[in-house]
């Protein structure tokens, strides 16, 4: 009779054991010896059969089917077979064995299944399928256990997510920020928390700055989201909806976290079914009563108003015309609109003039800095040099590299906030001088969403009392209001710009 030969392992374990895979196929060889069988293929691989996907597994069975002729299928155990006995292989295996197409040769177990089966010998082969399924049920909450205990310890039992990296830190495995792309994720919670970015803008920027998934791929969307969402970054690490505290060194702010679950809820709020209509205010404007938000409608097709929802019933209906809540920003917008270019190039030549000391204090720390860290980077060739010399064992060697190379990672940090400052501060200054003169025009010429984009970043905790809008700006507009009152000789007029309480 012609004879399959089947090996398979699944752990490290196994293949330890004395069941390896050539150890399985030595046993077996020898069994078709005996048994005077024509070997015709040998099948073997690592491969879970617990699981149900199981690719190399159902090529083997595509083998059988295909057979012409009575054949021998040879396993070292039934729980090389399977172990879940719910696998509808194992029944379909199963009838053609009974049925005389096939045989099922267990060595180890010294059982055949084939279409002289006894009643014994059935419930035999059902006991072992039972026992396999139970000790992978068994070795599964035993991993269960040990994970939950790590998770209440603070460590993390996965890869590492992106801007992490999975590491042994004094032989223990640990997880530790990766220099090449933390810097991006911190970017990504902050363009996020500012409310201007949405997560597409977000994902293009990152890619063109050169964040890469791990198989050298741009970031989906849908992966940025991710990004956002996770609570590991700032130092809780989320597993079937819980949050635990973990020990590794947090990226960002919890407040900063918070900063962007806020936009993202804003973001949500707008998915209505008005969600298509062009509302200027939509989404940004809460009840100065209830906190509820203010809702839009039109009416007559052209009249646009907007009412609190009264979601917490305490507050009266009352509606506001859209163009009643613009009229304090069109005012404020013609005083940014009162500023000179004279008064524009006053201030940056006198921000670089009383900023002289700033910038010498800025090229010193960077000097500074980029000295301390060509110093460790000179230690840790040193310690390497001793390595090759069999000075110094790769395990001592490694616990001194740790905490050094932590304070590069720092210093790198450090550089890169420092450079950016150092480079774009005045170049910045002048440009947001520039854009607030031109806000007026900028925001007139402007759709819809671009103008509640634009509201979103000049407006800080706006909010409706009555028919009146209240609101502050954003830091640094407020400060050019006052450039530009001064510059006409004008006193702050009466408006409904009031300072947030």
């Amino acid at each position: 009779m012609k004879a399959i030969i089947f090996a398979r392992v699944s752990t490290l374990e196994q293949r330890e054991a004395g069941n390896s895979i050539p150890a399985q196929i030595t046993r077996l060889q020898s069994y078709c010896d005996r048994k005077g069988f024509q070997v015709v293929e040998t099948y073997s691989f690592d491969e879970s059969a617990y699981k149900t996907k199981r690719d190399e597994f159902d090529k083997f069975l595509d083998l059988i089917g295909k057979m012409k002729e009575k054949v021998a299928v040879c396993f070292d155990k039934v729980d090389r077979l399977s172990r879940n006995i719910f696998d509808p292989r194992i029944a379909w295996l199963y009838e053609k064995s009974t049925s005389g197409t096939i045989e099922l040769h267990f060595v180890s177990d010294n059982q055949v299944i084939n279409d002289n089966l006894s009643a014994g010998e059935k419930t035999h082969f059902g006991i072992n399928l039972v026992m396999a399924k139970a000790y992978s049920d068994a070795i599964s909450d035993n991993v269960k256990r040990a994970y939950e205990k790590m998770r209440a310890n603070g460590q993390w039992t996965g890869k590492a997510p992106i801007g992490y990296l999975n590491q042994k830190v004094d032989e223990r495995k640990s997880v530790v920020p990766d220099p090449k792309t933390a810097h991006f994720v911190r970017k990504i919670f902050e363009m996020y928390a500012s409310g201007n970015a949405s997560v597409k803008m977000i994902r293009n920027e990152i890619a063109e700055l050169g964040l890469t998934s791990s198989v050298g791929k741009p970031l989906s969307v849908s992966m940025i989201a991710h990004i956002l969402n996770n609570p590991f970054y700032y130092g809780e690490m989320r597993s079937k909806g819980v949050l635990y505290p973990h020990k590794y060194e947090p990226l960002i702010s919890k407040h900063l976290y918070n900063q962007c679950q806020m936009v993202l809820k804003g973001w949500h709020t707008k998915r209505t079914q008005y969600a298509a209509k062009p509302y200027i205010f939509r989404g940004l404007l809460p009840c100065a009563n209830c906190g509820c938000l203010m809702s839009p409608e039109t009416a007559k097709g052209k009249f646009i108003y907007y009412s609190c929802t009264n979601a917490k019933g305490i507050c009266k209906r009352v509606y506001v015309p859209e163009k009643v809540l613009l009229k304090p920003i069109q005012e404020v917008l013609e005083r940014f609109q009162r500023l000179s270019q004279e008064v524009i190039d006053e201030v940056v030549n006198g921000m670089k003039k009383a900023g002289g000391d700033q910038a010498e204090f800025h090229r010193k720390a960077i000097a500074g800095m980029r000295e301390e860290y060509d110093q460790i980077q000179a230690k840790l060739d040193r310690y390497l040099d001793l390595v090759a010399d069999g000075l110094l064992s790769k395990q001592d060697y490694e616990k001194k590299v740790v905490a050094i190379k932590d304070r590069q990672q720092e210093i790198n940090y450090k550089l890169e906030a420092y450079t950016k400052a150092d480079e774009t501060f005045y170049l910045t200054a002048g440009r947001v001088l520039s854009l607030a003169k031109r806000a007026k025009d900028i925001f007139d010429s402007s759709e819809p969403d671009e103008k509640r984009a634009f509201l979103n970043y000049l407006l800080q905790n706006p909010r409706v009392d009555g028919k009146k809008l209240i609101f502050s700006l954003r830091s640094p507009f407020n400060h050019i209001l006052e450039f530009s009152d001064c510059s006409t000789g004008l006193r702050e007029q009466d408006s409904n710009l009031q300072p947030t309480p």
